[in-house]
């Protein structure tokens, strides 16, 4: 049993850890003060807004430790807890820094089946480092995801909560992390649908710059 536990103990984090963020920058401007409190007025109580102030201060601030959700927190008028608990169920706030660009490679089911952990590990193999680290250099950091909602272009990855990339093979790794080291980040694809091929010229949207389309799924080389 023991075998397939590869991490049997988990650290803890840390209650109170040494702030990360200096306190004379620990603060919102007042442009940014009045938007958390339009936001707070939109919803039946003020923890309806606490997405918004989360994602407006990761924004500012580039990533969420304790005490900026502790600020965000105090601005919306929340517990810390909630505030906290909000941050930590979901993977697209940051709880520590990263590096400037972060590839979030999914491997949930269909991703899993048709390459994702073969794009994970090759992408591992690239940059010299494993999932949930960072490259030394502070401009990559590897994830591994899940779902992430583009089961029919699998494998995919998607870049710092932004864009995808879609129907991922090793040629497209390699010139995805080229252009990325030059800070050129891949417009918006849209990928069409069978149907649209025939009826609308394969693309359902008009203001894109790149279309892909559906094809056969590649067979996964590992599973895990």
């Amino acid at each position: 049993m023991g075998d397939f536990i590869k991490h049997p103990v988990v650290d803890m984090p840390e209650r109170m850890p040494a702030p990360a963020i200096e306190a004379d920058k620990l603060v919102f401007t007042d442009d940014e003060k009045k938007q958390m409190k339009t936001w707070v007025s939109r919803y039946p109580t003020a923890d309806g807004a606490i997405m918004r102030g989360l994602w407006l201060a990761q924004e500012k601030f580039g990533f969420l430790p304790p005490e900026v959700i502790q600020l965000v927190a105090n601005e919306i008028g929340i517990p810390y807890a909630n505030a906290y608990g909000v941050a930590t169920f979901y993977t697209q706030y940051f709880k520590e820094k990263k590096g400037k660009h972060v590839l979030d490679i999914c491997t949930c089911f269909s991703c899993q089946l048709c390459g994702g952990y073969d794009m994970l590990h090759y992408i591992e193999e690239k940059l010299g480092v494993h999932k949930g680290e960072t490259t030394k250099d502070g401009l990559f950091t590897i994830q591994e995801a899940e779902c992430l909602g583009a089961c029919g272009s699998a494998p995919m990855l998607q870049i710092t909560n932004g864009p995808f990339v879609h129907n991922l093979n090793k040629e497209k790794v390699d010139a995805l992390l080229d252009a990325l080291k030059e800070d050129k980040i891949p417009a918006f694809t849209s990928v069409t649908l069978p149907q649209d091929e025939d009826e609308m010229g394969g693309n359902r949207r008009s203001d894109v710059s790149s279309i892909e389309s559906y094809s056969v799924r590649p067979v996964s080389e590992t599973l895990s």
